[in-house]
């Protein structure tokens, strides 16, 4: 039989740096001072469900203009002590050994590693010269969904070894100070920095990874994703995306869940990114949910903010240790995201 890959131990961390939503609307305002774009576009912030964000930069650092490679050595910096951080609990957390690791998986999308950020983890954690290494980038929001399940992939082909799978996003970084587009505004009240990641290994009790699959939408390349300018990413929305969620992902999960033999009515937790409120409140409808069901989806926005790839991860963690439902036993898990393609990733977990 296939082994079964299973999850040994979950974790995150954030940044230094704190933003409270009321005090980066206050900046954007000096920064941006006589914009008519950005007056008609502040509902944004009030609207967006998010109360405090984090950074890996100190606000005032986005008080002055900073060329592609000045952001990029921010982000090479930031997300390689976060990916560390977020390693160490990993270990300290499974009781696990860094010897004991046979894979890393790492998911980012909002800078440029080359060589990757895993290979910057080995030689700074001394991790076994021996290890595979798989960095994706490309995914966006979708990263964590899909990377849990990449990852789940080469822990069923290491059954004897633990897999890593670490996840950051500085999102933050690619701010322009000059820009009022509605999509920097949108991606300014939105974007906050962080990472996760999950410790997985065949054997043990920790809920079992059965399945990953996608769905990419026909004709929407143009729905998420980066710009490229001579300062950096320029991030892309579009206001469809609440629209293709709502229409489109309940049919895509059904698809997914009925070639593993599950309904939508199977499904315990609904473990969702959180993107922003719309995006929220139509997941709920594409998967027949009440208003408010999805609430640690809620929660992790409001304290944490859109931390793209990494958001989906937070929201599991908050999912498996309980919270509003803890005394409610479950027994499967769909894990969900959406990002650039435009793309579904699903993964779905299950526990005895």
């Amino acid at each position: 039989m296939r082994p079964t890959p299973r999850l040994a131990a979950l974790a995150t961390a954030v940044p230094p740096y704190p933003l409270d939503q009321d005090v980066v609307v206050a900046r954007l305002q000096e920064l941006l001072r006589g914009s008519a774009r950005l007056d008609r576009l502040l509902p944004v912030f009030a609207n967006s469900g998010i109360r405090r964000r984090y950074s890996a930069v100190p606000l005032d650092w986005f008080d002055r203009p900073h060329s592609w490679p000045d952001r990029n050595r921010a982000y090479l910096a930031g997300a390689l002590d976060l990916i560390e951080a977020v390693t160490r609990r990993l270990l300290d957390r499974a009781g696990a050994a860094a010897d004991e690791i046979g894979a890393v998986v790492t998911v980012s999308t909002t800078g440029i590693a080359t060589p990757s950020l895993d290979a910057l983890l080995v030689e700074r954690m001394r991790l076994p010269r021996t290890v595979q290494r798989l960095p994706i980038f490309g995914l966006g929001c979708a990263g964590g969904a899909i990377g849990l399940a990449r990852a789940a992939a080469m822990a069923a082909s290491l059954p004897d070894r633990a897999v890593l799978f670490v996840v950051v996003e500085l999102c933050t970084l690619a701010f322009r100070r000059y820009d009022d587009g509605k999509s920097d505004i949108v991606a300014t009240a939105l974007f906050g920095d962080g990472a996760a990641g999950a410790l997985l290994r065949c054997g043990g009790s920790g809920p079992a990874i059965v399945a990953g699959g996608e769905y990419t939408w026909p004709d929407s390349l143009g729905v998420m994703g980066w710009d490229i300018g001579e300062d950096g990413f320029k991030a892309v929305f579009s206001r469809d995306i609440p629209r293709l969620v709502a229409a489109g992902l309940g049919q895509a999960a059904r698809e997914f869940l009925g070639r593993h033999g599950c309904t939508l009515g199977d499904i315990d937790r609904f473990v969702c990114h959180p993107g922003g409120p719309k995006v929220i409140e139509a997941c709920e409808e594409a998967f027949g949910l009440a208003c408010g069901s999805l609430g640690e989806a809620r929660l992790v926005l409001s304290e944490f903010g859109n931390m793209s790839a990494a958001s989906v991860m937070f929201v599991l963690e908050r999912v498996l240790a309980g919270g509003r439902t803890a005394d409610q036993p479950w027994r499967r898990a769909l894990v969900t995201a959406l990002g650039p393609g435009f793309t579904a990733g699903f993964t779905l977990l299950s526990r005895p």
